[in-house]
């Protein structure tokens, strides 16, 4: 049964954090084995882990039922206005399509306004809440997410027009705003890919867009080590940095140490000439597709692999020590607890 009464804080808490655990458990298999299906061949693995990316949004919207303790119906009828609201399901004459993972910013918002409401309706209904609620949040409410999506999904296309702009500096200068910009893109409900592709972002901008990503799941996973241990601390790095969301949101500064990191990593691959493409940007090292693409622009030779792993490996772990150090131990703006993830 859902909750009545909840302050706002809490309440926004518990949208951000079940956005969190939504976008784990569903990019998670694409990350780890998106990439490795591809080299291996084994196409059933591959649809498999899009699939799953794809169903994002309907995942978020149960999570997120779930930190409400919310009844199997209310559970459902959230799951499904919550990816009716992302855009992620398009009819195309009579066929009804996926068109990627959705607009998670608008998803948010529309399972915000679907809680609302499930929260005002609670048990008053009684015995006729299996047919009013899913009928009227999931055409209601999923009809205003409908309406909002295009104005929501704007903020993709400004963003890339900020980026964009980056691309005529000199590739150093480039290479930290858009390392920068990307690290703060990819712990917000803003998809780095998205932003990406508006823009067509290539080359160089996108090879430090990919360092920028590396520098937060690196960054973050060593910021939060000893709270969030092994598993987790990797699933920032391999799987995505967006799981921090909650924690970002809460307090803002946790993303300073991630800022420095960037900073530098995109300074020495704008340098380094770090390249990859429109595709390959926004994911940093998960599925290794950042380092891929790369490889494949730049070559396999000796030279080329080792500064592969040197950029997107080496450089962004060993500045994590060094920037948790600087702003945990000497400047005491964050702590460990800061970066702490539960999975409730």
């Amino acid at each position: 049964m859902a909750e009545n009464k909840i302050n706002a804080k809490d309440f926004i808490n518990k949208i951000l954090t079940g956005m969190s655990i939504g976008i784990v458990v569903a990019l998670i298999p694409s990350a780890l084995l998106g990439e490795l299906g591809k080299a291996l061949d084994l196409q059933a693995v591959v649809d498999i882990t899009k699939m799953a990316s794809s169903l994002l949004t309907i995942i978020m919207g149960l999570c997120i039922a779930m930190q409400f303790k919310m009844s199997p119906i209310q559970s459902g009828t959230l799951a499904i206005t919550t990816m009716i609201g992302s855009g992620a399901l398009k009819v195309n004459g009579k066929i009804l399509q996926f068109n990627g993972m959705g607009d998670v910013i608008n998803a948010g918002i529309t399972a915000a306004l679907a809680v609302i409401i499930i929260l005002y309706i609670g048990n008053k209904l009684k015995a006729y809440t299996m047919l009013c609620v899913p009928t009227l949040v999931i055409t209601g409410v999923g009809f205003i997410g409908l309406q909002i999506l295009p104005y929501v999904s704007s903020l993709t296309g400004y963003l890339g027009e900020m980026v964009n702009m980056f691309t005529t500096l000199q590739p150093v200068l480039m290479g930290i705003f858009t390392a920068v910009t990307f690290a703060i893109l990819i712990v917000s409900p803003v998809s780095t890919v998205g932003v990406a592709m508006a823009i067509s972002l290539g080359g160089i901008g996108s090879g430090t867009a990919n360092l920028g990503i590396c520098a937060a799941g690196f960054g973050l996973a060593i910021a939060g080590f000893k709270v969030n241990g092994m598993g987790t601390s990797l699933a920032h790095v391999l799987g995505s940095p967006k799981m921090q969301l909650a924690n970002f949101v809460k307090k803002p500064a946790i993303i300073l140490p991630i800022i420095a990191n960037a900073a530098v990593v995109g300074a020495l691959g704008g340098f380094q000439g770090i390249q990859g493409t429109p595709m390959s940007a926004g994911f940093g090292v998960s599925g290794l597709i950042g380092p891929i693409n790369h490889l494949n622009i730049a070559g396999y030779s000796t030279g080329s692999l080792i500064a592969t792993v040197v950029m997107f490996i080496i450089v962004p772990f060993v500045l994590s020590f060094v920037f948790k150090y600087l702003f945990m131990n000497v400047l005491k703006i964050v702590k460990e607890e800061d970066y702490l993830i539960e999975f409730k």
